[in-house]
């Protein structure tokens, strides 16, 4: 894998936008930002609907915003086609059930709050994506 136009002072800056928006759903309203269950709660419930649908609001609309301001400076190919894309999508939703939560929701909520069962979490799904990179491209090629 090559990295192309690494850049670390925008990957930093990212990365503490979603730390603070992180611990600002946390201070603010004592809820972790796990974005897979406010997506499951925003549907499925409907006491404290509100904020989960301005929070996800406002990752739309942020990524819309990013989209307009930066369009064309990243190059981007989709090689699957919708079909593998809708697939890959349900069996990520299932998977966020399975491990009640997502990656990022356990790496960065979880593990901010010294949870033990997210720290497990994080290094199984680092685990299974380093032997599933091994496999692919030493066992399958």
């Amino acid at each position: 894998m090559t990295i192309v136009n690494f850049t670390p002072l925008s990957a930093l800056i990212g990365g503490a936008l979603i730390g603070l928006a992180a611990a600002g759903t946390w201070w603010l309203l004592g809820r972790l930002a796990g974005v897979s269950n406010i997506l499951g709660s925003a549907v499925g419930e409907s006491q404290g609907r509100d904020w989960r649908i301005a929070f996800l609001g406002g990752l739309l609309a942020a990524g819309l915003l990013a989209f307009a301001l930066f369009s064309g400076e990243v190059a981007f190919q989709l090689d699957a086609g919708y079909a593998q894309v809708v697939l890959a999508g349900v069996l990520v939703g299932l998977g966020t059930q399975l491990g009640s939560g997502c990656t990022s929701g356990h790496g960065v909520c979880g593990i901010g709050r010294l949870s033990l069962r997210s720290v497990v979490a994080t290094l199984v799904f680092m685990a299974a994506g380093a032997v599933t990179v091994y496999a692919v491209r030493h066992l399958l090629a």
